[in-house]
């Protein structure tokens, strides 16, 4: 009686749960490798031509990504980078990374979001959020950048 109430009850349990054999359906895999290119890739609009901004697979990365969308006037610092300061601090990893490409994107200390324009030789410590590949030279002065997934 024991085994009769063993295997009905197993039973009863792989008809609730449900026996897939490990598979996914074509529908799942279609939005999980959505999900994973949103969290690879935003759009970044800057002076009206659109970039990709690939991300790092870190906590700063993931935190900026569940802001946007979002649309930030941006000041020039030394001639080689755009910033401007979050509402919001995020999770920080900061390095050295000892040199920046042009088209990192970082953040500088917990809320100052910084795109780099040129490559050059710092001193100074980041969390790297991610690169835009082809990014063209920004003028001097203040730019409006949008950022959406």
């Amino acid at each position: 009686m024991t085994k009769k109430i063993l295997f009905i009850t197993f039973c009863f349990a792989l008809l609730i749960t449900g026996c897939t054999n490990g598979k996914k359906s074509p529908e799942t895999i279609e939005k999980n490798n959505h999900d994973n290119k949103k969290m690879s890739n935003i759009k970044v609009v800057i002076n009206d031509r659109t970039y990709t901004l690939k991300l790092e697979n870190n906590n700063t990365a993931k935190e900026f990504i569940s802001l946007l969308p979002q649309k930030y006037n941006m000041s020039d610092l030394n001639d080689n980078e755009k910033y401007v300061y979050l509402n919001n601090s995020l999770t920080t990893n900061s390095s050295n990374p000892k040199h920046i490409k042009k088209g990192d994107v970082m953040l500088f200390k917990d809320d100052c979001l910084v795109i780099f324009y040129k490559s050059f030789d710092t001193n100074y410590s980041y969390t790297k959020i991610g690169h835009i590949d082809n990014l063209d030279k920004l003028d001097s002065g203040n730019i409006m950048v949008k950022f959406d997934v």
